[in-house]
């Protein structure tokens, strides 16, 4: 290893919905993190791994948006995005493309201002609009903070997102290779196929019903003397009337969900999966600590 390498770890935090996770799975180069048009779609903090021999490592800690809670599990997620800011080696703030600094962005500019860190403004979205209006809402969030660095990025496309890790590596401390060069994640990979397991339901759903859903993974092993993952998984909801909307009629939603999560999960495996999905109703689970960490939300307290 180069007596110069780098490496540390860095947040990405910012409002629901601001394109945190699209950028880090462009940043490491595969997916990890789900995504989807839903606010709330991150719940948990995931830690990826990008590795260059010749620069350093970059340990990526994706948090759930900064948000006003609702119910215990909104709390959870914004402790664990608030908690996040404190213990890395540099912060990115994603926004998107805009001169409005509302309520949400205040409350984060005021998290930062105790932060010792150096912080790295990514304005995304950068595609959608004119480039002489970046340089506008550059210099409207500059009067605001004093970021280490202002970078407009497009997530969704890759534009800028080099520019964006150089900057990363100018301000990671020196020190050694936290993982092994292989390593993306972090996450086991029960959590990772429930995690796409809730990604297709949040795609295939109404607006109502997502944020509501779990999806606890009850079986996933290998079938003796063949190369087929036999897995089995319940996806929790709230309401009665949901667990209907999911299954679909005649079953069509829901095995419209697996065939999606099925063709994802194999891809990721590289091994031929069968799937079996359940659908469950537990009232209230989002305001139960217990079942909050029965499907897998854990503060790392």
């Amino acid at each position: 290893m180069k007596p110069d390498f780098k490496s540390g770890f860095v947040t990405l935090i910012g409002r629901p919905n601001v394109g945190k996770s699209t950028l880090m799975n462009h940043l490491i180069g595969q997916k990890i993190a789900i995504t989807s048009k839903k606010p709330q779609t991150t719940r948990n903090r995931i830690q990826t791994v990008y590795t260059d021999m010749e620069q350093g490592q970059i340990i990526f800690v994706d948090t759930p948006g900064i948000h006003k809670a609702k119910n215990k599990l909104g709390e959870y997620m914004v402790n664990v995005a608030e908690q996040s800011i404190g213990d890395v080696d540099i912060v990115l703030w994603l926004v998107e493309p805009s001169s409005f600094i509302g309520a949400g962005e205040r409350h984060i500019i005021d998290q930062l201002r105790k932060v010792t860190v150096p912080v790295i403004l990514v304005i995304n979205k950068t595609d959608m609009v004119k480039r002489e209006e970046i340089l506008h809402y550059i210099d409207v969030y500059r009067k605001e903070y004093d970021f280490a660095e202002i970078v407009p990025v497009s997530a969704l496309h890759g534009d800028n997102t080099e520019v964006l890790t150089e900057q990363i590596f100018k301000y990671l401390p020196y020190g050694p290779l936290y993982y092994e060069e292989d390593t993306i994640t972090d996450q086991p990979e029960r959590a990772i196929v429930a995690e796409i397991i809730r990604e297709k339901s949040l795609h295939a759903l109404n607006e109502e019903i997502p944020h509501g859903i779990a999806v606890s993974i009850e079986k996933m092993k290998k079938r003796k003397n063949s190369d087929l993952v036999d897995i089995d998984a319940t996806i929790v909801c709230e309401k009665d009337s949901h667990k209907g909307i999911i299954i679909g009629k005649g079953g069509a939603m829901l095995k419209k969900i697996g065939s999606n999560a099925r063709y994802e999960i194999e891809h990721m495996l590289d091994q031929k999966v069968n799937l079996k999905l359940w659908v469950k109703v537990k009232k209230d689970w989002r305001d139960s600590d217990f079942l909050i960490k029965n499907y897998g939300y854990r503060n790392e307290e």
